[in-house]
């Protein structure tokens, strides 16, 4: 009888310590937690690089519409757009420059280019567009592994 009482009163004894318990929960919850704390910093991240994308690329859109007339439109709208997006490696954007929907991917001259292009295209529309790759990796977990960020201006040639 001695036995039964003594096996039940270390039962209850380590019932009533539950010290351990909390941590045990913590360990479990913690790859959660930081799971979901690093992926809010990824989409932050990729989120401020759209951002400053759409930044330089209004900037850009509003160097080159007015640029008509100018020798160097198209580098003083890459440059625009440099300036405007500091944090992007330039190396990763792709820009694509047009005048009424031609396509122009230097400066050229006033006959040809976006020189050219700009010289007769007043009041018509001129566009900027950038694409960018985004990582969105969050440990092992890719949601999106072909992401890139996207965006275009249209402003009119002034």
């Amino acid at each position: 009888m001695k036995t039964k009482t003594r096996r039940s009163s270390l039962w209850r004894e380590a019932a009533r310590q539950s010290g351990g318990g909390a941590a045990v929960e913590f360990a479990l919850i913690l790859p959660v937690l930081l799971t979901m704390l690093f992926a809010m910093l990824v989409f932050g991240i990729a989120l401020n690089n759209y951002l400053q994308l759409t930044f330089g690329v209004r900037e850009a859109a509003r160097q080159f519409s007015i640029s008509r007339g100018a020798t160097t439109p198209w580098s003083t709208s890459v440059s625009t757009f440099t300036n405007g997006a500091p944090s992007l490696t330039t190396a990763d954007v792709t820009l694509t420059f047009k005048v009424n929907g031609t396509t122009c991917s230097s400066d050229g001259t006033a006959t040809s280019g976006c020189e050219g292009d700009l010289s007769t295209a007043q009041g018509l529309p001129s566009s900027v567009t950038a694409t960018y790759p985004c990582n969105l990796n969050v440990g092992l977990f890719n949601p999106a592994p072909s992401c890139t960020l996207s965006t275009t201006t249209t402003e009119l040639v002034e």
